[in-house]
């Protein structure tokens, strides 16, 4: 029987000011089995200026708190968040379809990026500026302050609603900021649960403040002339849009990739097997630093080849509450449907599916691929689905050069045992982070993550993302 048999139904308002509004209702479907896990309650155009505004009127008090205060009120919530992590988890589980294990993972790295942020809220500080370098500034102090830019925007993804949503929300009010989020229907149900313990642990009216809606309400929010910055995690083309109505704005983008490991000859298959299966399927490969691209040295191709399908194989592929399930469903139909179309497509043109492949209404069996030719899209396209290529390389230029040839540039991840070769890859690989002796997806959340070329800019991680939200000033003081 069904784990979903007693379904929820979890409710998403409009947060403005500390107060929840009403609005036109439509439901989020459940991507295991389609029956509705939550209820989005619509924002107007006016909800989301009313939602800047006040986001505006509270920033000068916020920005005023003492920082050992901002730090106690992300204390609380963060507390508050550890006693509702289960709920959180379901919740999440519930509306985007990931498995009941990699909700909760994500619900407690989500409970350490506040608490890394908390952390963080004490440590803002500037510089001393050696004002006597030069002969004009003889005689005179200088230093920089780091303060806080406003409102900030936050456009959140479903594949990591809760991750994605402290990694704005923590550092934005460590930095003395104020935000106004706009999540994904599938992770509103997590997000509204946020705003409410948010609430219910002190935060000032105003300070945290959501809305629901399409691409005509993330306009009126990201477009609105009190907005300072815009942080986005979602699509290139997405993002390319909010960039040409935002102006002068400032924007921190973390965009789409498609995520190189590679494989060298000397490396541990013991560890590297498992990682890549991981990297590759976790999360039903809905990640933009899921491994997509496998590139294993010629010597260890087979070998690695045949573990890497008998551990895919091995996956178990279904209900998502379930918590002996490795691997849940698809976001929706469609998108299992494309990337079915693009496995077949590859397959025709010469690929060879070593396993998986097989989809069931939004369930797609995990996909290996060989043989692949650079020019298939299930190789020079992000799939954001459970489908990985392997390809053998004969020396580390080729390897590195494959792993190079794509307009993206988020994570990259090689095995090797090899300084030389970690060096090597840790300089010439063109992404934003390399993985030595661990998979693409490997990620803490007090690193800087973000990305080059397609990938983005900016950096996550609360301290750095609090150098994105903040400006540096520079002060000088000249005897009276």
């Amino acid at each position: 029987m069904s784990t979903q048999a007693n379904h929820e139904i979890h409710e998403a308002r409009t947060l403005v000011g500390g107060s929840w509004r009403e609005g036109e209702t439509t439901l989020v479907p459940s991507p295991y089995d389609g029956r509705p896990a939550g209820r989005v309650h619509q924002s107007t155009h006016q909800d989301a200026q009313d939602a800047v505004e006040a986001a505006a009127a509270a920033g000068p008090a916020w920005a005023e708190t003492p920082a050992y205060q901002r730090a106690s009120m992300l204390q609380k919530i963060t507390r508050r968040m550890e006693q509702h992590a289960d709920e959180l988890a379901r919740v999440m589980t519930l509306q985007t379809g990931k498995t009941l294990r990699e909700a909760r993972t994500e619900t407690l790295r989500s409970i350490s990026t506040m608490e890394i942020s908390a952390e963080e809220a004490k440590r803002i500080h500037g510089e001393m500026v050696p004002m006597d370098a030069v002969a004009p500034g003889a005689g005179k102090l200088g230093f920089t302050l780091r303060v806080p830019v406003g409102v900030v925007a936050g456009i959140t993804p479903f594949n990591a609603p809760l991750s994605t949503l402290c990694h704005k929300l923590g550092p934005a009010l460590a930095a003395g900021n104020t935000l106004v989020v706009k999540p994904h229907p599938h992770g509103s149900g997590v997000t509204a649960m946020l705003g409410q313990l948010a609430l219910e642990a002190g935060l000032p009216a105003g300070v945290f403040n959501m809305v629901h809606g399409g691409a005509d309400i993330g306009a009126a929010l990201v477009e609105h002339p009190r907005v300072a910055l815009v942080n986005f995690t979602g699509s290139g083309k997405v993002a390319d849009q909010i960039l040409r109505s935002i102006g002068l704005k400032r924007a921190l983008l973390e965009l789409g990739g498609n995520a190189p490991t590679i494989v060298h000859g000397d490396a541990d298959l013991d560890k590297a097997v498992p990682q890549c299966i991981e990297a590759g399927f976790g999360l039903t490969g809905q990640s933009c630093i899921s491994t997509q691209r496998i590139y294993v040295q010629r010597p260890v191709y087979e070998a690695f080849v045949d573990r890497l399908v008998a551990g895919v194989s091995a996956r178990k592929l279904g209900d998502p509450l379930d918590t002996a399930t490795d691997t849940g469903p698809m976001i929706n139909e469609a998108a299992a449907i494309r990337i079915e179309a693009w496995i077949q497509e590859a397959v025709a043109q010469g690929a060879k599916l070593r396993c998986g492949g097989q989809r069931n209404g939004t369930l797609l069996a995990p996909a290996v691929l060989t043989d692949v030719d650079p020019r298939m899209k299930v190789v020079c396209d992000e799939v954001f689905g459970p489908v990985v290529t392997v390809s053998p390389y004969d020396t580390l230029d080729e390897a590195l050069q494959c792993a190079n040839a794509t307009p993206w540039g988020l994570k990259s991840g090689i095995f090797t045992r090899s300084l030389d070769v970690a060096l090597a890859a840790a300089r010439r690989l063109q992404y934003g982070t390399v993985n030595v002796n661990a998979a693409s997806r490997a990620r803490t959340d007090q690193e800087p993550s973000g990305g080059v070329k397609h990938s983005g800019w900016g950096k996550e991680g609360p301290r750095y993302a609090i150098e994105e939200m903040s400006d540096l000033r520079m002060v000088t003081i000249s005897a009276g």
